[in-house]
């Protein structure tokens, strides 16, 4: 292909892919696909530049649609160039020479202006293609936040705001839910979902749902201001929404210091946001430095890696979790994402795939932050084409074939019942008792969890229940060939040559042990001494977590106490409660689980707290005696257990949920709700590090 038809080609691609964007709020491919062909054909124009004229590359949104009236912009509405790499910015900061520069997050949401006139708001309008936008002033009078009438004085006989209209992604999770419960189509992501709320043809339907503004900034002014951020404390002022997450820098440095401190707490931000914009903060010399046709010269945003993408829906598959929990999955065309590539993404319930409108076939946005587990927005529905299929949530254990059902009436999760013999839940609780958040066994990972339980014949399986786990020995381990499952589904990986993997797991090829057997069987016998409240977590015993093993195991001091009392007593120690009594109750009353217990303690597993006197005699002081704390998000020096250990060590009691009576929360990035919550009541929220500060420096 020419340069010449592949330019064609590119325009003909982009045209068609703006259309559906600002005119039928649809996204038919990824930003990171659109920015490539963007950036592709920008390239070959550079290159040719005799093919240059009336590019898309260098024009601004797209036409307005038909839905709504025309509204010429006083001021052209531009875009912004784009920055994907440091190297790119500096070479922009260089070019502008220097700060300071005024950074503020990229909302991904949809573009609008309000023009005010002696402080009333007379219209509102998108983008269009910079010249003229819709008028969607009866929609946008019923967005909260938007005021009719400025408030404060010295208001401009007119002025143009321009910002951002946009869902929290709560809202747009709930929005999403009631229009595929009415039989309605889903949005793909929360940029849409704003977009097509925004344009609807009634108002009252855009009054229905909770779309929210930041104003960024401002086209036509009759006033003088010095800077952009003296303009923002002004439209504040006004009663206007502005962002409280801008700050002026003094030089490129310092601005790309604030780049990088934004990605890491991206997944705190309510909204999407897709990056960075830095703009000169002095308007003197953003009005030097002026405009291209289709961005200012002055301002440019810096894009992160992309945390969404658009990949096919292959299949949904249904894992088996170690209370029985049955989760339906994803099984996705790998595709490169926050890093990492993904080919798997959970669906949590059968609920959540019909909240969501997927089906099997559908391409979806995936979407990953960080390190969170990916997770799938929407469907793109104008990419259907008929051949896709309903998931339907079987009704028997993909494993163990028992029939699914709720484990109480209510429940909205379906469970597997045969929690002695499914070879899943059985899988699923080794491997969780060997994880760092229990009995912390290095060499008792997923892989190792597999091999002990599921190995290929005629190798016996060495552990067929919790009980066996301490009996290991050599002569066990070493006849044990395994398939490697991936842990993330429990399927199995396959090798170069596409079959199943399947290794000697615990011998070298001369058959003496490998390392691996040697190391576990060590750390089991170290794991003996634990943490009683470790050693309790261990058994799986539904709704008994940390916070809770550890208040039953300093108050009872003892597995035998502890399972010897009664509901009553159980669920008068703090932060247990009535449900997770019975809980404890229900798995005593099963003969395999005293067995584990039995087994275990026969092994030289230590089953109570040396010295403790009995119920209710350990009290724990320490500078936190008497306050409830809550640990919330990612944490860089200890995991959210390891906090809240060191809460309790320190005579605190470490809560799951925010109230009035909470002394403080650790708040560190991918902090939500809870953060919100505190924020909300009035709670002092504390970082990491005034977290340690506050310890002892012995702990």
């Amino acid at each position: 292909m020419s340069s010449a038809e592949r330019i064609e080609e590119l325009r003909t691609q982009i045209a068609r892919y703006r259309q559906a964007y600002y005119q039928k709020d649809q996204s038919l491919i990824s930003d990171q696909e659109y920015d490539q062909l963007e950036r592709e054909l920008k390239e070959l124009e550079l290159a040719h530049p005799e093919y240059a004229a009336d590019s898309p590359a260098a024009k601004v949104g797209a036409s307005a649609s038909e839905l709504f009236a025309p509204h010429p912009h006083k001021e052209r509405m531009l875009s912004l160039d784009n920055a994907f790499s440091e190297a790119e910015f500096n070479a922009w900061a260089e070019r502008v020479v220097g700060g300071p520069f005024l950074c503020e997050p990229k909302i991904d949401g949809l573009a609008v202006s309000l023009t005010y006139e002696k402080g009333k708001l007379i219209s509102a309008a998108t983008r269009g293609d910079g010249e003229v936008g819709e008028d969607v002033t009866a929609n946008v009078l019923t967005i909260k936040g938007i005021p009719h009438q400025l408030t404060g004085k010295n208001h401009p006989a007119l002025i143009e705001v321009r910002g951002e209209v946009f869902f929290a992604l709560a809202d747009f999770e709930r929005l999403n839910a009631s229009i595929v419960k009415s039989g309605g189509k889903p949005f793909a992501n929360p940029r849409n979902s704003a977009s097509g709320s925004l344009r609807q043809k009634d108002p009252k339907i855009t009054a229905s749902r909770p779309l929210q503004m930041l104003v960024h900034g401002f086209g036509a002014w009759q006033g003088e201001l010095a800077s952009q951020s003296e303009v923002y404390t002004l439209l504040n002022s006004w009663g206007l929404p502005t962002t409280k997450r801008y700050q002026v820098v003094n030089d490129a440095s310092a601005a790309f210091e604030f780049i990088t401190k934004l990605e890491k707490e991206r997944h705190t931000i309510e909204h999407e946001i897709d990056g960075v914009v830095i703009k000169i903060d002095q308007l003197a010399r953003q009005r030097e430095l002026g405009t291209t046709s289709r961005a200012p010269r002055w301002a440019i945003a810096f894009k992160y890696p992309p945390e969404q993408v658009n990949t096919k829906l292959l299949d949904v598959r249904v894992s088996i979790g170690r209370t029985g929990r049955a989760t339906p999955f994803a099984v996705l065309a790998p595709v490169q994402v926050a890093g990492s590539e993904v080919e798997f993404a959970t669906l949590h319930n059968a609920d959540q795939v019909d909240a969501k409108g997927i089906m099997i076939g559908d391409t979806v946005v995936l979407r990953k932050a960080g390190d969170v587990i990916p997770e799938i927005l929407g469907p793109v529905v104008a990419l259907r084409d008929g051949s896709e299929k309903k998931f339907k949530m079987p009704t028997k254990c993909p494993e163990c074939a028992s029939k699914l059902a709720p484990a109480a009436e209510g429940d909205v999760d379906l469970r597997c019942p045969n929690a002695k013999s499914c070879p899943a839940q059985l899988r699923e609780r080794i491997a969780f008792i060997g994880s760092r958040a229990v009995l912390d066994i290095e060499a008792l990972g997923y892989v190792s969890a597999t091999a002990l339980t599921q190995p290929l014949e005629p190798a016996q399986a060495p552990v067929q229940s919790e009980a066996d786990l301490f009996d290991l020995t050599l002569e066990k381990l070493l006849p044990i060939r395994s398939e490697v499952l991936d842990p993330d589904t429990g399927l199995p990986k396959h090798d170069s040559e596409g079959k199943n993997k399947v290794v000697d797991f615990f011998r070298k090829k001369d058959g003496s042990p490998a390392e691996v057997a040697l190391k576990l069987l060590a750390n089991l016998n170290e794991a003996k001494t634990k943490e009683l409240w470790r050693i309790l977590v261990a058994l799986s015993i539904r709704h008994v977590g940390p916070v809770a093993a550890r208040a039953l195991c300093d108050y009872f001091g003892s597995l035998s106490a502890i399972f010897n009392a009664s509901e009553t007593e159980l669920a008068q120690v703090e932060g247990v409660g009535p449900t997770l009594a019975k809980s404890i109750i229900d798995w005593w009353a099963e003969d395999w689980h005293q067995d584990i217990v039995s087994r275990w303690q026969k092994a030289g597993v230590q089953l109570a707290i040396p010295n403790h006197s009995g119920p209710g005699s350990m009290v724990r002081e320490g500078v936190f005696s008497g306050m409830t704390i809550v640990v919330t998000g990612s944490l860089t020096t200890m995991s959210r257990d390891d906090a809240e250990a060191k809460i309790i060590a320190e005579g605190g009691k470490a809560a799951s949920s925010v109230s009035k009576k909470t002394s403080f929360v650790v708040a560190g990035p991918g902090a939500g709700s809870k953060l919100a919550k505190a924020e909300e009541l009035g709670v002092e929220v504390i970082d990491e590090q005034t977290f340690l500060s506050r310890l002892p420096r012995s702990n």
